[in-house]
Parts: structure tokens; sequence; C-alpha cells
């Protein structure tokens, strides 16, 4: 392959992302009018609260500034068109749109609202937790697929399924409205759309609306634990695997995922707020108790028995991911539960007998990444993913699972696999030597042309591709503040993706530092208010989640607006990224268990160790914070960690706000637990020091406890268990319940609420406003 051939869709992205790093998008412009540091607003005195309430209405109204940005891009197989979803500037419905790549014309294909007719959208309790499990929170068009050909699209919506001929726009239901359809997908010829309704696994025929029926459940008590073709719970919430059933590539047979979920526990979530209407139940699954057994089957779409799978399912009871591509063999990637050991195997369909590809070890645990195995076109080997030499390696392996090559590791800072032209031999992946930034690369399978980064701009930045490499869109969130999203194809100039959502009034004044030396040198972040005096001392927010799989010091502005607002009341805010967090490689991000004094390891006293010292760290180095008055904020495990720094720490941290705490991981669930503390049986030294329960008697300086009563996440449970440790030990603290809210909180007029209180909460606790040297 010559390297002319390859030098085309290289050039497009080098000439994409050079334009996206001059161009000024929305949000440039209110950067520019930014104070600088140091300045005072106007009528405002330089030691006071500038914080606008406005603000926090237009950060609310408009969804955190989401509202309006263009998602679930995708581009027609020939590059020609680019399809999209996008809201209004202060709505999460959704509407389908198309871009002309060569004209930049732009229309709407579809809205909700015209292929209902104007009726109302309704979503299933399922759907409902589907939504929660991939933190959705749109309606209207949430999702589509379109087929290989790209002249259809498949849309599911309020309980239904329609295709829709894209040239014609027009609009046609298929199959029945028994049960809500999860999963829907097209055939590759798109002739047959499958999906799960009710727990069994159904085909349709798009041109006659046939649906077939290929599972059923059994009847009665024994039918009530198992569902066909779909994701059990761990699989959507911790493995990112939202798929239960796999079409072949030929669309005659479909591998497909039995769960049973007996022997499970029973969660039940009751809405206190309206007593009169039933509880819903869920199976869930506590560390070191039993999991959803979950098989593999394939069968016809013609109809016909099952053949199951045969694997170890004692030995590794986890279905990580499934494959099915042409050319290639039907793929499963199994682990154990402690998931330290993960293993990929060709299946025979027709006999449900497996060759083993590869084996994958690691003595604390193997990551999980849904981008690979990723098969070649023509079948001839896959990408694989591997962290056995201390970082993560993309690997070229043959059909076999024998190692060609290393495309790109440690060098480069490989952060993970984006896409493959097959024809020109070219990778493209995410890759940064800097952990707060993440680019595009283009790396080689063979020696045709050396590694190059296609963009440049300091942030974080992602690609979309056609089938053809035709068109590209690059995606791009910068330092600087820009965020946009633009269509470059063959001809012509870069196209931008339009995106309506409102300009915030203001860009927050980041500054991105490192603390520490050694084996502990922190990422960090420090943002002052916008009437910042210097020769003041100003009281200190830690914005924390400090948990594995997360970091919050990235070299992007717009998820720091409401950290801007917090420091406007007279606060510096800071973040931390602790060892466990990603990017900065396997010893970094393992450290829970590598570590740790306790051999099983622990998820508290390392990432309490680093913050508490990484804000020590900031307070010596910057002569502007006041260590005297330093607080701690987060959510999820950020809340767990705020709870655990006012209770451990409190020579630290004065001040703790905990939003949706896990407070005994022993509650928590199995796959996310155990990766890092094994079950309560093996390690309960480690779970009892994890556990706010276990130091709730030592509080002593002021908690504040956020919790949703319908989180399905991290239960309610949780946060009463902590607050009646506390009333029990005779500790004050406050407690806000969010009634009826989930782990996500979307609604506009109670994200106004929730965080006026935690800034009231911290002016109250830590009384800002900078005082004299």
């Amino acid at each position: 392959m010559s390297n002319a051939h390859t030098a085309r869709p290289l050039a497009l992205a080098l000439v994409a992302g050079s334009i996206l790093a001059g161009c000024q998008v929305e949000g440039q412009a209110a950067a520019t009018r930014r104070p600088p540091v140091s300045a005072a607003q106007p009528n405002q005195p330089a030691s006071g609260n500038i914080a606008d309430p406005a603000f926090l209405e237009q950060f609310a109204a408009t969804y955190r500034f989401g509202a309006g940005t263009p998602r679930g891009i995708t581009i027609t197989p020939d590059g020609k068109s680019v399809l999209f979803l996008r809201s209004g500037p202060r709505s999460v419905v959704q509407d389908l749109y198309e871009i002309n790549v060569a004209t930049g014309y732009e229309r709407v294909l579809l809205t909700a609202d015209k292929i209902l007719n104007g009726a109302q959208e309704r979503l299933s309790a399922e759907e409902l937790a589907r939504r929660e499990r991939m933190r959705m929170s749109s309606r209207g068009i949430v999702g589509y697929s379109m087929s290989k050909d790209g002249n259809k699209i498949l849309v599911p919506l309020s309980g239904k399924l329609y295709v829709i001929e894209r040239a014609t726009l027009r609009v046609r239901e298929v199959g029945t409205h028994k049960g809500f359809p999860i999963g829907a997908v097209f055939s590759d010829d798109a002739s047959t759309v499958a999906c799960t309704r009710e727990g069994d696994l159904y085909v349709i025929d798009v041109d006659s609306g046939t649906e077939r029926r290929l599972t059923t459940k059994p009847e009665g008590k024994a039918g009530e634990t198992i569902d066909n073709g779909i994701a059990e719970f761990v699989a959507a919430e911790e493995m990112a695997r939202f798929d239960g059933f796999w079409l072949s590539p030929d669309a005659k047979s479909v591998a497909y995922c039995q769960v049973d979920t007996a022997g499970l526990e029973t969660f039940t979530i009751a809405d206190p707020v309206n007593p009169d209407k039933g509880p819903q139940s869920w199976p869930y699954p506590r560390p070191g108790k039993k999991n959803a057994t979950v098989k593999l089957g394939v069968l016809p779409t013609a109809g016909g028995p099952t053949t199951w799978v045969n694997w170890d399912h004692d030995r590794y009871p986890y279905v990580v991911t499934v494959r099915w591509d042409k050319n290639a063999p039907l793929t499963l990637v199994v682990s154990n539960r402690a998931q330290t050991e993960m293993v990929v195997y060709a299946v025979e369909p027709s006999t449900g007998s497996l060759t083993e590809i590869l084996t994958e070890r690691d003595a604390a645990w193997v990551e999980i990444r849904q981008s690979v195995p990723h098969w070649l076109e023509d079948g001839s080997g896959f990408l694989w993913i591997s962290e056995a030499g201390g970082w993560p390696e993309l690997q070229w392996r043959d059909r076999s699972g024998k190692l060609l090559a290393t495309l790109a590791g440690k060098d480069v800072g490989f952060r993970g696999l984006i896409d493959v032209d097959n024809a020109k031999g070219a990778v493209y992946i995410s890759a940064s030597v800097d952990p707060t930034q993440s680019h595009v690369w283009a790396v080689p399978l063979n020696m045709s042309f050396p590694p190059q980064q296609l963009t440049q701009a300091e942030g974080t930045h992602g690609l979309i591709a056609s089938k053809n490499f035709s068109a590209i869109v690059l995606t791009s969130s910068t330092a600087k503040g820009e965020r946009s999203a633009s269509v470059l194809g063959e001809k012509g100039d870069p196209t931008p993706i339009k995106s309506v959502a409102e300009k915030p009034p203001f860009m927050p004044n980041v500054e991105w530092t490192t603390v520490g030396s050694g084996d502990r040198i922190f990422q960090a972040y420090v943002i002052r208010p916008r009437n910042f005096e210097k020769g003041r001392k100003y009281p200190v927010i830690d914005s924390v989640y400090a948990g594995p799989t997360a970091n919050v010091v990235t070299k992007t502005l717009w998820g720091s607006l409401l950290n801007q607002w917090i420091a406007d009341h007279g606060f510096i805010v800071v973040g931390l990224d602790n060892r466990g967090t990603e990017n900065r490689g396997r010893t970094w991000q393992r450290a829970w268990k590598l570590q740790s004094g306790n051999s099983k390891g622990d998820l508290i006293d390392i990432a309490l160790a680093d913050q508490a010292d990484g804000v020590k760290m900031l307070v010596e180095k910057y002569p502007e914070m006041d260590g005297a008055r330093v607080g701690v904020y987060g959510w999820s495990f950020g809340g767990y960690f705020s709870a655990m720094a006012a209770m451990r720490r409190p020579d630290v941290f004065k001040a703790g706000c905990a939003g949706a705490p896990v407070c005994d991981f022993a509650d928590y669930d199995t796959t996310y637990t155990e990766r890092y503390l094994g079950t309560p049986q093996e390690n309960p030294e480690g779970y009892k020091n994890s556990s706010v329960l276990t130091w709730a008697k030592d509080l002593k300086v002021p908690l504040m406890v956020i919790h949703g009563t319908a989180d399905d996440n991290v239960y309610f449970m949780h946060s009463l268990k902590m607050t009646d440790a506390l009333f029990r030990a005779g500790k004050k603290y406050d407690f806000l319940v969010l009634p009826g809210f989930t782990h996500m909180v979307p609604d506009p007029v109670v994200t106004r609420s929730l965080y006026t209180r935690v800034a009231d909460f911290f002016v109250r606790e830590l009384q800002p406003g900078p005082s004299a040297r």
C-alpha cells in the first residue's frame, strides 16, 4: 500500500485539526470578555460575593448549557451526509437533523411530534432504567440507527418501532404494539429488525411487517426471573455493555444472552410523595452474594432451538463483550468474577464449541474496554488493548490471537481505539502524554506512514468517520473555551454542525497546575473568583470525585462553569486527580490494590491521603488560599469521599457536602465493588475501613448530605444508614432529600435550588470573603 493512498484521509484530519484549533465558536466570544484574574467587577467590592443568581437560573434551564448541542452524530456510508440529534436551547426533546456535506445545507429530518402525530410520548419502567444506566435524560428522538447502505433509519419511540426512508421521509411503523422494544437494530441488509420485548427476542420483516417471536420464557413463576436478549444490571452499569443480542452478518442467526436473576436479593423503591403508587422492585447483586446467571445462545432467525455456547460458567461468569462481524468468527469475551482474568473465544455457532484466542491476566484487575476486540474488515486479525506492559497498548493480532505488532503505547500516551480505515491501513486512536488532554492520532497497521497527531489545540478531541473515510467529523472542547463539531469532506471547507446552545455569561478562570514530587505528582486546577484581589486569603473548596474511572482535571472549560459560580461567592475552588484515577498507567490506576497496606486493598485510604496532601500542597503553593477554611464537595463516589474526608480528616477539611454517597460498599453492586475490594468474605477489613458507617462516630465538622429517594444506582438507603449512624452517635448534620429523583438530577428547578443550597452551606460554614494576610 503506497503512502499516496494513505495521505488523503490523514491530510483531511490534519487540516480540520488546524482549523478547529483557531476557530471561534459558541462560548469563545464570552471567553474573551471575562475579566483578568486580578480585576474586580465594576460596582462590586473586590472582596464581595459576585455570584449572580441569574447564572444559576440559566445554568439549570439550559441543562448545564448542554441543551442545543449536537449529539448522536453519524455519517452516511457514502460520506455525503451527516445525521445528528439536537434539542432546543432549553429543552431535552431532541429532533433528528441532516447536513449535506458538499453544500452545508441543514434540514430537519424527523421529530417525535411528527412521528407520533402529536401524541404524548410514553416510556416503560424498563426503558427508564436503561436510560438511567446510560445517564440519559433526553426525550423525543433519543436514539436511531442507520442501515448499512444509509437509505433507511430505524427509530424506537414511545414503545413502537418506526422505519424511515431517508430519500422520501416516508415513515412506517413495524411490528406489533405488544411490549416495549429494547435494543432494536437493523440487519446488515436492512430487511430485518431485531429487538427484545418483555424479556423475549423478536425479529420483524421490514417489508411485510411480519413479526416472529424467537424465544419463549417459561410460564409462571419460573419465567419471572428470566429475560432473553437484554444486558443485565451490572453489564450496563459497570461494563458499558448495553446490548443483549447480536445478529449474524447474514441475519440468519442471532446470538443472545439469557439472564436469570433467580436467587438475587430484590430491592424495592417506593415513592414516599405518592404512597398510592405501587413500588418498583429490581433484582440487585450485592458484593459476596449471588450474581445473575448469564448464558449465551445462538438460534436461527427463521425459528428453531437454541444452541448454547459451552464455556466454564463457574470460572468465567461475566459476559463482557460479544462481537459478530462479517468475515470474523462469533467472538465471546468472558471474565472471572474477580476480574483478574479475561478470555477471548471464537465460537462455532452450530455447535456452541469454543476456541480460545487470547487470555489477558492482571493481579489487580483487567480493565474492560468495549472497543475491543475490533476485527479487521477482511477477518485476518483483530485489534486488542493490553496493559501487561504497565501502560495500555494497542496490539494487532492475527486470527489465532498471535501478536503481530504493537501499534501504540506509552510513547504517545495511548488511551483508546476510535476507528480503523481498513482500505488505507490507518488506525485512529485517542492519545496524549498529558493526562489532562486527549488528542486524535493516526497510526499505521504497517510502516506506510509515521504516527501523526491530528489535533493540536489544548483540550479533548474526538473523531467520527464515514465507512469509506471520505468524510469525518472532528469534535473539540478546548482550554480556550471552544466547543465544536465540524464536518470535513474530500472537497471544500469544514462545515460546522450548528449548536443552538445558549452562551454562558462568562467562561471560567481556570489555572491548570501540578503539585507533588516523585511518584505522587498530582494534576490540579485552580478557579479563583472573578473579582479576585491579590493580597487577600480565600477559603478553599475541593471539588472532588477521587474514585477510579474518572478524572476531574481536564483542559476544558465547560465543565467548570458551576465551579466558577461557586468561586464567585468568595471561594477558591480546586480539583485534584489522585492515584487510582485514569491516564497515568497501570501502577497509578491500580494503586487501590497495588499500594495499599491491606493486601486486598480498600477504597479510601490512598484517595484520602492524596487529596488531603494535594490540598495542603496547593495551600503552600498559593498564599491566597486559606488552609484553615477548606471544604469538600462531590457526587456519587465524590459524595462518599466528601463524607469520609469530613469524618477522617478534619485537620484539612472543615466542612463537607456529600451528594448521593455510597456509604457502605457492602450495599453496592458486585462488579464495581469486587473489582477493587474483592468480596466481604475475602476482605472484611477492607470493607470495614471503606465504610462511612465505621467512621460516622468521628464526625467533628459540618456535613451536608444530599440524596434522591428513587436512586437505583446508589440506593437511598445509603444516606439513610449514614444519617442514622450519625444521629445515634449524637452528631449534627444537614440532610437534603430529593423526592422522586434518581442518581441524576436533570430537573431545572431542582438543579437551581440544589446548588443554591450547596453554596449557602459553604457560605455559612466557611465564611467566604477574603481576610487580610
